[in-house]
């Protein structure tokens, strides 16, 4: 009997080992398993089926925040947690999460660097960019880590969407991309049936300034082929004076040649802009806009790459002032809210651009 009990318990106890081994076998042979992906720069890479960490490099950071994979990043950009700016939207509302990751890299000022040692230190199982094949390969290369490259993303645009698609592909989150993608079409799909049927002669002329390119600007940096304004059709003074689309200086004085309706400016080049008239007032009492309180203020639709949330938010802005009928219906703040929510996981974001001076407003010239 006894040796029957002894027999019995053998076998129980190799079949558990057995099963324990055969488990932590498939755990591995799951980790272990590859499969291969084609970036957006025709790049074949060869990635885990199974991605937890990621580092994301260049404009993956926000495209990854969308995708509501933050957690998964295990290095992060040079952004100082406590000197991020609230237009710096995906960033902003991830700073506690990301602040004690190790930094790895920066895009700071247009300055591409990668860091392969804290990279390497990090132990991603892939790594996100929005750099050329080149710089792509070798940061491949340098830490030994399957490296995937995206576009930067044109505002609204397709090579955006594919990008989206591609890092969704990646880390499995594929119906929150399409989620995304569907969101921003629909929000586009939106203002070209309100707009579409307005007469050309009916759209009040608008500009862009106190663009925000490669630092604040005053009235003289201005948008050129600007996403927002393309969006919703809107009367564009600057349409013709340049292939470039974002931003560029002028001379003012073509400001009042064109002499806009309504100017909208960056936030955070509106006290540029307040210095300026009281240094030039005579220039400024010339404008239109001035003269009829038609100055307004919103955050930048540009932080390092383009903001999408906060884009989406700015037409739906400057439609309900200069289409007021064929957005009547839209109550701006709700609208802004249900975006922010959507792409940042926050309702209240609102109120954090309006504490910080980067809020939705008319500016007061004073006088």
């Amino acid at each position: 009997m006894k040796k029957r009990i002894m027999v019995i318990l053998l076998v129980t106890v190799t079949v558990l080992m057995l099963s324990g081994c055969v488990s932590k076998t498939n755990q591995t042979d799951e980790l272990a398993h590859k499969r291969t992906i084609t970036d957006m720069v025709g790049r074949t890479v060869e990635i885990p089926t199974r991605v937890e960490k990621i580092v994301p490099l260049g404009n993956t950071p926000r495209m990854i925040a969308y995708l509501k994979l933050a957690e998964k990043a295990v290095g992060i950009g040079s952004m100082q947690s406590d000197s991020i700016s609230p237009v710096t939207a995906y960033a902003y509302v991830n700073k506690d999460l990301w602040k004690d990751l190790p930094v790895v890299g920066t895009d700071a000022g247009g300055a591409t660097d990668y860091y392969p040692e804290q990279i390497i230190a990090a132990s991603p199982d892939v790594i996100f960019c929005s750099y050329n094949a080149e710089l792509a390969n070798a940061i491949q290369t340098k830490t030994g880590t399957p490296t995937i490259a995206v576009s930067i993303g044109t505002l609204f645009g397709d090579d955006y969407e594919q990008s989206l698609r591609i890092l969704a592909d990646v880390c499995g989150v594929q119906d929150r991309a399409e989620e995304v993608i569907s969101y921003i079409n629909d929000c586009l799909n939106d203002f070209l049936a309100r707009t579409s049927d307005i007469p050309d002669e009916k759209k009040p002329s608008v500009l862009g300034a106190a663009a925000t390119f490669k630092g604040s600007h005053g009235i003289e940096g201005v948008y050129s082929r600007y996403p927002i304004f393309n969006a919703i059709d809107a009367y564009d003074v600057t349409s013709g004076i340049s292939d470039t689309i974002g931003g560029l200086l002028i001379d003012i004085e073509q400001i009042l040649s064109w002499n806009p309706r309504y100017i909208f400016l960056d936030s955070g080049g509106v006290g540029l802009v307040k210095q300026d008239y009281i240094a030039n007032p005579t220039f400024y009492k010339q404008l239109w806009a001035i003269n009829n309180d038609n100055v307004y203020q919103y955050p930048s639709s540009t932080s390092y790459f383009p903001n999408v949330e906060i884009s989406l938010a700015n037409c739906y802005y400057v439609s309900s002032l200069i289409y007021p009928e064929q957005f009547k219906d839209i109550k701006f703040e709700e609208k802004a809210t249900e975006i922010f929510m959507f792409f940042l996981g926050t309702d209240d974001y609102l109120n954090v651009l309006s504490k910080s001076g980067h809020g939705y407003s008319k500016v007061n010239f004073g006088g």
